[in-house]
């Protein structure tokens, strides 16, 4: 008889051979961001071309770790696991000071009714995953 499977965790990425480095990265507490060479604008999530131009001249960049607040939502059940444990949560959608937005949870914000749009953030790390948290 084999030992019990643990259960499957939904918060988790599985990394590809292209998305790699950046969970690596996200691992190591830092975020990256991609580039275009052609149109000098970034772009998350990661991708092999630009979604801006289309040219696949683009290369991973480190980003500040710094955001703002776009829009958000506190999620009050999830039944996967783990996000049942953590309910209440806000889920969020944040605008990276490189430009791009980015879904993510804001962590560490007491309580969620005080959020406002424009919020400043800076990036946390949970489990090699990027989070973010109000700045100051």
């Amino acid at each position: 008889m084999s030992a019990p499977q643990r259960a499957r965790r939904f918060d988790l990425p599985e990394a590809d051979a292209f998305t790699r480095r950046y969970w690596d990265a996200a691992a190591e507490g830092r975020l990256l961001v991609r580039r275009c060479r052609a149109c000098e604008r970034a772009h998350h999530y990661p991708r092999e071309f630009c979604p801006h131009c289309w040219s696949e001249d683009v290369d991973w960049e480190p980003a500040s770790g710094r955001a703002t607040l776009y829009t958000w939502s506190v999620v009050h059940r999830n039944d996967l696991p783990p996000f049942g444990e953590r309910t209440p949560y806000v889920a969020a959608v944040v605008d990276l000071a490189e430009g791009p937005r980015m879904m993510t949870e804001i962590v560490e914000c007491g309580d969620a009714g005080r959020l406002r749009a424009g919020t400043e953030l800076s990036v946390a790390f949970r489990d090699g995953v990027p989070v973010f948290r109000p700045a100051g």
